[in-house]
Formats: structure tokens, sequence, C-alpha cells
């Protein structure tokens, strides 16, 4: 039953800026496949025309849309509707990732906490359904590390695309795309503090270790042994004493 009160309090009615309403117009024409990825956006002047709105509702809205990566503008061309995919979509909140940590360095400790149980049940997945290609794929990157020990920064990418490439192996975009987003978030925010350690050897062997178990089947070693090998990188991480190292 409603309250006296209430009766007599009217609903409030909000008024929505046009170029709100324009967004969701053409977010919804996007959903629909009214305008698929790749087509050309419609001009200015026809979505002025279609929507009965002025110029600046529409370049506001427009503006919105390419922040948020839903379309791409370029000078002198037409703008585009993009592609959409679990990456383009993680990495669109790289910069607010690395505010985050910066501005809150316990949310690092979370992060790593995050990636270390995503990263058992990732490899526990890969072992399950890994190929020989898989496999194989695995081992030339551990080579392919081996060759650069003496270039940091290129021995870090390598890292990185060893454990994307365990993420990849469970066929599941999403999962591939976090995997990426996590490691790319530590390197960005040491990666200004990035020194060598002298462990790329132990990392190697690690490694190796985790292509064996993915290679043998052993889902239960495979967790084992990464989890031990981001244990290991964990404690090597220093903060906010002017020193950092590699990602594993």
């Amino acid at each position: 039953m409603m309250k006296k009160d209430d009766a007599t309090t009217p609903e409030r009615i909000v008024r929505r800026k046009l170029s709100d309403q324009v967004f969701e117009r053409l977010r919804d024409l996007m959903s629909s496949g009214e305008l698929p990825p790749g087509a050309p956006m419609p001009s200015e002047r026809d979505l002025m025309e279609r929507f009965g709105v002025g110029r600046p509702a529409v370049r506001e809205a427009l503006q919105h849309m390419h922040t948020m990566g839903l379309i791409t503008i370029s000078h002198g061309e037409r703008s585009r509707v993009n592609e959409l995919s679990a990456g383009s979509v993680l990495s669109r909140v790289d910069d607010v990732a690395r505010m985050l940590l910066s501005s809150e360095p316990d949310q690092l400790d979370h992060l790593k906490q995050a990636r270390r149980m995503f990263e058992c049940g990732l490899v526990r997945e890969a072992a399950r359904q890994a190929t020989p290609a898989d496999v194989a794929d695995l081992r030339d990157l551990i080579d392919r590390q081996r060759a650069v020990t003496r270039e940091a920064q290129l021995f870090v990418s390598l890292d990185m695309a060893f454990h994307t490439r365990i993420a990849a192996i469970s066929g599941n975009p999403i999962l591939t795309a976090t995997s990426q987003s996590m490691l790319r978030w530590l390197f960005q925010y040491h990666g200004i503090l990035l020194h060598w350690s002298g462990n790329e050897e132990i990392t190697l062997i690690e490694h190796q270790e985790i292509a064996d178990r993915i290679a043998a089947a052993d889902a239960d070693g495979a967790v084992r042994v990464m989890q031990a090998h981001l244990d290991r990188s964990t404690d090597l991480y220093t903060h906010g004493n002017g020193q950092g190292t590699a990602l594993d």
C-alpha cells in the first residue's frame, strides 16, 4: 500500500543529454547488425537528420564511441565501426589499470594473487588439452628465450608470450585476452624499474618443466611446477625501493 507521503511525491523525470541518446541509438544499430564491423559510419549530416539533433550532440556521441573503441575516427576519412574482441575490450583499460597500481600499491599484491590462481587453472587445462603442436610452440618459445638471455626486454616479452601461449591452449579467447592483460599490467608497472637479476637460467628451467608436464598430460604436476614458478617470481619482486625484476 502506498504511503501518503509517497502519493504526494512526484516521480522525477531525468533529462538526458541528447548526445547520450544518440550514442545509445548508434550502439543499438551496431548490435542489430545495421552497422556491422568495418562499415563506414553515416555522415554527421545524415545522423543529424535521422535523429533530429544538432551537430554538437552527434559529434559528442561519436567521440564517446571512439573513446570506447567502438569506432575509429580518421581525419579526412569516414569513421568506421571497429570489430570488437576480448583483447580489444580489455586493452581499453590499460591506462586505468596502470593508474590503479600506481596509486594503490596494495592492488599489485591482489593482481599477483589473481594471476597465480588464474595461471594455475590455465596450466591444468593446458595439460588436459594440449596437442603436439601446442607443446612444440611452447618449446620453441623457450628456445627463443634461451637465445636472448642478454636482452632483458626481449626475454621478458618472450616470457609473456610463453604464458599467453599456455592460455591459448584453452581455445577460449577471453581467457587468452585476460592472461595477456594481466601480464601487460604487471609489465607496465614494473617496466620502468626493470633490471636483470641473473635468474634467466632458472626461468628457462622452470619453463621447460612446465612444458614437460603439459606434454605428459600431467595436470597436477603442471600446476605444482607453475605454483613454484610464480611463487619464486613473486618473492623476487621489490616494491618501492627503486628496483624491479622479470615477470617470472
